[in-house]
């Protein structure tokens, strides 16, 4: 099963849009294989496109965050809020039909309360500037424990509801 067999790849954009406007966060619905379907995401802050635009960036930042969180929330059934090694949150939550894993929705690019941007780790990982790193994480939001546990209880009730819909 896949995630358009749920609903239509348009009705996913919307989750999109909604997570978007709730949080600020880059908002992504992807398969099980980690890739975003909607080809929608808009970044949530000026440092990410430039830690994504690098290969390594990417791959040793981004996506391993993903995959590891998408593997834990496949085991607990249940959304994980964890900090990617840049530091920033991501939330991921996963969506199940039945007991088969589909996918997951979910944000990330906003700093926890408090959090700081783990300039030294981007710098070594994607060889960015420290000083660049600086500049760009100045305008990351932040958001508190409480407002991404309601962010991720948001998201797990409309995965919900689709599932729901789907299965009648």
């Amino acid at each position: 099963m896949k995630l358009t067999d749920l609903q239509p790849l348009e009705k996913w954009v919307e989750l999109e849009d909604a997570i978007r406007e709730r949080s600020g966060m880059r908002a992504s619905v992807y398969d099980t294989d980690g890739i975003g379907i909607t080809g929608k995401s808009q970044h949530a802050n000026d440092l990410c496109p430039e830690i994504r635009a690098t290969g390594k960036g990417q791959t040793y930042i981004c996506a391993v965050a993903h995959q590891n969180m998408a593997v834990m929330a496949q085991n607990t059934r249940a959304p994980v809020i964890e900090e990617c090694d840049a530091g920033m949150i991501k939330i991921v939550v996963p969506i199940f039909a039945g007991d088969e894993f589909i996918g997951a929705a979910g944000g990330c690019g906003l700093l926890m309360e408090n959090g700081e941007v783990d300039d030294f780790m981007i710098n070594k990982t994607t060889g960015l500037a420290e000083e660049k790193i600086a500049a760009l994480s100045e305008s990351i939001a932040t958001i508190t424990p409480y407002e991404a546990e309601k962010l991720a209880a948001y998201i797990a009730g409309e995965i919900d509801r689709v599932v729901k819909r789907y299965q009648g």
